[in-house]
């Protein structure tokens, strides 16, 4: 059986969460490591949900450019503060939200902006919302994750709302 020192130490690999947060939920969780995830998953999407209104009016512009240079990505991706657009986690999310969108081809960011006259013809939502919207999207480093999954878990590591603005995917010869 792994030691209390352990399981908060996996918590924290797992969630990105503190220390002390990881050492509650499992305390709050009687010990039960998988109560403990669930617990910092719901206490991220609570933090996730009160920095969603606050106002992202710094940010990055990231790029990715594919080997062979036949395919690239820009993604605008704001925040709250000049501070958190040079913190190397935002960065590095930046940089793996410019990989996702190179791989996986989205066509929008969530459901929420595609044109009413389009969500009359779509046929399963679950599967267009998967194939065309990035937040809905498996996340490429980490299947089990959704694009947006992975969105939460850094805006309650950060503290700051974070907001995929806009992308633009390029693809020699594609129009």
């Amino acid at each position: 059986m792994a030691s209390k020192v352990e399981t908060i130490k996996e918590l924290r690999e797992l969630t990105s969460a503190g220390v002390n947060d990881c050492k509650k939920a499992l305390e709050e969780a009687c010990g039960d490591k998988e109560k403990a995830l669930d617990i910092l998953r719901r206490k991220g999407l609570d933090i996730a949900e009160k920095k969603a209104g606050r106002i992202t009016s710094e940010g990055r512009i990231e790029s990715y450019v594919h080997p062979g240079s036949k395919l690239g990505v820009l993604v605008e991706v704001d925040c709250e503060s000049d501070f958190v657009a040079r913190n190397e986690e935002f960065i590095r999310f930046t940089k793996d939200i410019a990989m996702q969108i190179a791989a996986s081809s989205p066509t929008y960011i969530d459901f929420e902006s595609i044109p009413k006259e389009k969500k009359e013809k779509i046929k399963d939502e679950q599967i267009f919302r998967q194939q065309h919207c990035l937040l809905d999207q498996p996340f490429i480093k980490e299947p089990s994750k959704s694009v947006k999954d992975y969105l939460v878990s850094i805006i309650a590591k950060i503290r700051e709302n974070i907001v995929i603005r806009r992308f633009c995917r390029f693809r020699v010869g594609e129009e």
